[in-house]
């Protein structure tokens, strides 16, 4: 079998691709140059055998390792009969030194690096053949956008009042003792008792009298809106109960009469009483101011578009 016969026997997927005809190239001429060292009455039998053995594997990795082990046993094969050769003749040292040292130059240092330098590039061509450099890294985004979204608070109900046990003492009834016997020889009793009059009260006098409440320079419930409460949409109304003096000042620490159902919007309800002491309007008795206590409201409300365009 020759290097026509070999390319005949491969099939033709193997054949599909220039570079991996190369390497079939390669594999049967280092086949037919280890074959033709060794000795020639064994070099067309182990030529033909070995490019037999070619035809049969399948992957060209192993066709290019058995053309390296043929190569091997050539060596092996030439070395083997050349010191063969040396012990049947002894006579003839001439001829048989000169076979001899034929034997074990097959393969020089300059023929070894060729053949493991093609060997390198065959595999280097291999690998990226069956697409180890063909791999793609998939790519991170370019931005990572993070959206947090806070859970408005949850109210828990309050605990219910603790369980006070009652005692119900017994209770003793005692009757009365009335003695209705009559004198008989008395001055009969009179069935109507004069009580003494109670003298007539005084009408109360009217008094005008004109509750308090914000004045002119009160704080802006907006600057007091908390930016949690705007950004859950949080609104609602809470009534404060102040007590002023007659200049309008605070007397006491303002008080919570409504809640507004938000523990923040209360909070700042508080703040916004405190800071406006000094401009609220004391509450009028017959045009007088006086000392009082009142309630007023303060309601937080989101302005919608249409607001903000008035």
């Amino acid at each position: 079998m020759n290097g026509h016969d070999i390319f005949a026997a491969l099939p033709a997927a193997a054949l599909s691709k220039p570079w991996l005809r190369q390497i079939d190239r390669m594999a049967s001429s280092l086949i037919r140059h280890a074959a033709h060292h060794t000795p020639p009455p064994l070099q067309e039998r182990l030529e033909e055998e070995w490019l037999a053995e070619m035809a049969g594997r399948a992957g060209r990795i192993a066709r290019l390792r058995l053309a390296l082990g043929c190569c091997w046993a050539a060596s092996v094969i030439a070395h083997e009969c050349a010191v063969s050769s040396v012990a049947a003749t002894p006579a003839s040292s001439s001829t048989a030194a000169a076979y001899v040292a034929h034997g074990p130059g097959f393969l020089s240092p300059r023929s070894a690096a060729l053949i493991l330098i093609a060997c390198l590039h065959l595999a280097l061509i291999y690998f990226l053949a069956i697409g180890l450099g063909n791999r793609t890294v998939a790519t991170l985004p370019q931005s990572i956008g993070i959206t947090v979204q806070e859970e408005p608070p949850t109210r828990q109900p309050p605990p219910p009042p603790p369980s006070v046990p009652l005692a119900h003492p017994p209770i003793d009834v005692v009757e009365p003792v009335f003695d209705l016997s009559l004198p008989r020889d008395g001055p009969p009793v009179q069935g109507v008792v004069d009580r003494p009059k109670e003298p007539p009260t005084a009408p109360t006098p009217k008094v005008d009298r004109i509750v308090g409440g914000p004045a002119k320079g009160f704080p802006a419930t907006a600057d007091y809106y908390p930016d949690a409460s705007r950004r859950l949409g949080e609104q609602g109304a809470t009534a404060v109960q102040v007590c002023v003096d007659p200049r309008g000042r605070l007397t006491s620490e303002p008080t919570i009469t409504q809640s507004s159902g938000s523990a923040r919007l209360d909070g700042s309800a508080l703040s916004l009483a405190r800071a406006g002491s000094g401009h609220y309007r004391p509450t009028t008795e017959d045009g007088r101011a006086v000392s009082s206590c009142f309630p007023f409201r303060i309601r937080f409300e989101l302005a919608t578009p249409h607001d903000e365009r008035r």
